[in-house]
C-alpha cells in the first residue's frame, strides 16, 4: 500500500465548500478540473499541534495529461517541517526544487514557508512551481527551527525523521517518553528518527530547551525511563530507549553535539570612517569658509561706500589717524 493510501483514512475530501481558496485555477497550460477542502478526521490532535489552518486538493487537465495538487496551510514554517516529515512517502528521494523536499516516481512533495505542496502524477517544472508559490498568500518565511541540524546523518534510515510539538506527536512517534518528562509546558521541541546498528535499528529522540539549565533539569527525568540511555549537550537531551547494542547507542549518542552560534556586535563602517572623503570634505569646507570671506568683505565694502558716496574723495578714502607721535 502506498503512503498516499495509507493516509487518505486519516483525511476527508469534502466537496462543494468554497473551491480554490489556496490553489490556483491554471498552471501553466493545465486547467483546474475540480477542487476540494481538506478536514482531518483522525489524528486531528496530531494536525493540531503542527498548527493546521487549512488544505486543499484539486484536480488538473492538460495538454500532457492530468495529475493532483495539494496544499497545506500551517501555522509557520515549523509545523510545515512536521507535516512534510509525517507526510513524506518512506521511498521519497531528495529533490533539488526546495531545501525540504523529496520526490517519488510518480510526484514531488516539497515546503514553502509555511506550506506543504504535494504534486500526485506530475514532477512540477521549475516555471509551474514558482507560478504556484507566487500566487499563495500568507506566507510565513521564518527560518526553520536549529534542531533539524543536530540531528546525526551516519546509518540514518532514509525518511525516518519526525518532528515533535507536543503530547499527541510524542504518543505517535515516541510512546516510551512520558509527556510530563518531555516537559512541552517548557516550550520543548523534538526530533526522533532511526538509525542502521549492527544489533538492530536504534531510535534516538533530541529534544531542544530554551535554555540548558532546563535540559540539566530535565535529563534527570529521562534517565528514570527503563532502560533508556539519555546524554545532555547544551540545551539538548539526546535520549535512546531500550537500544539493542548498548555501545552503537553509545557511539550514536556522541554524535549530538551543541553548536552554540555566537553573533558579535559589529561597528558598520560609515562614510566618516573613508580617509579620501575626510580630505575632500576639508577641501569642501575651505571653499566654504573663502566664499563666507569674499561675501563678507564684499559686503563690507559695499556699505562703506554708500555711506560714503557724496562725499570729497579725500574725505571719503582718508584714514583715521591717532598721531600717536604727539603724545
Amino acid at each position: 500500500m502506498s503512503r498516499r493510501l495509507k493516509i487518505l483514512p486519516f483525511v476527508l475530501l469534502i466537496p462543494g465548500l468554497s473551491p480554490a481558496a489556496i490553489l490556483p485555477d491554471t498552471l501553466g497550460s493545465y486547467h483546474r478540473v475540480s477542487a476540494q477542502s481538506i478536514t482531518a478526521t483522525a489524528d486531528q490532535a496530531i494536525w493540531n499541534e503542527y498548527g493546521i489552518r487549512e488544505g486543499e486538493s484539486a484536480r488538473y487537465e492538460g495538454p500532457d495529461g492530468k495529475f493532483t495538487s495539494t496544499a497545506y496551510l500551517l501555522e509557520d514554517p515549523t509545523g510545515a517541517l512536521a507535516a512534510f516529515d509525517w507526510l513524506r512517502p518512506p521511498d521519497a528521494k531528495p529533490s533539488p526544487l526546495a531545501r525540504l523536499a523529496a520526490e517519488t516516481s510518480t510526484g514531488n512533495i516539497l515546503v514553502h514557508g509555511n506550506y506543504v505542496l504535494w504534486f500526485e502524477g506530475y514532477h512540477p517544472t521549475t516555471a509551474l512551481l514558482t507560478q504556484l508559490i507566487e500566487g499563495l498568500k500568507q506566507v510565513d518565511t521564518s527560518p526553520l527551527p536549529t534542531l533539524i541540524d543536530y540531528m546525526p546523518q551516519e546509518n540514518l534510515v532514509p525518511n525516518s525523521e519526525r518532528y515533535i510539538e507536543g503530547p499527541a506527536a510524542l504518543q505517535k512517534f515516541v510512546p516510551g517518553v512520558p509527556p510530563s518528562t518531555a516537559a512541552f509546558h517548557l516550550a520543548a521541541e523534538a526530533q526522533v528518527a532511526s538509525f542502521h546498528s549492527p544489533g538492530g535499528d536504534l531510535n534516538l529522540a533530541i529534544f531542544d530547551y530554551p535554555t540548558p539549565q532546563i535540559a540539566m533539569q530535565q535529563i534527570a527525568e529521562f534517565q528514570k525511563i527503563s532502560r533508556a540511555m539519555a546524554k545532555r549537550s547544551g540545551p539538548l537531551v539526546a535520549v535512546i530507549l531500550a537500544p539493542p547494542n548498548a555501545d552503537a547507542a553509545e557511539r550514536l549518542l556522541s554524535l549530538v553535539r551543541y553548536r552554540a552560534d555566537i553573533t558579535l556586535d559589529e561597528r558598520v563602517s560609515t562614510r566618516r570612517d573613508n580617509i579620501g572623503n575626510l580630505v575632500i570634505n576639508a577641501f569642501v569646507l575651505i571653499g566654504i569658509l573663502l566664499v563666507i570671506s569674499l561675501v563678507g568683505g564684499l559686503a563690507v565694502g559695499g556699505v562703506r561706500a554708500f555711506l560714503w558716496r557724496g562725499r570729497p574723495a579725500e574725505e571719503a578714502g582718508g584714514m583715521i589717524l591717532l598721531h600717536l607721535e604727539d603724545r
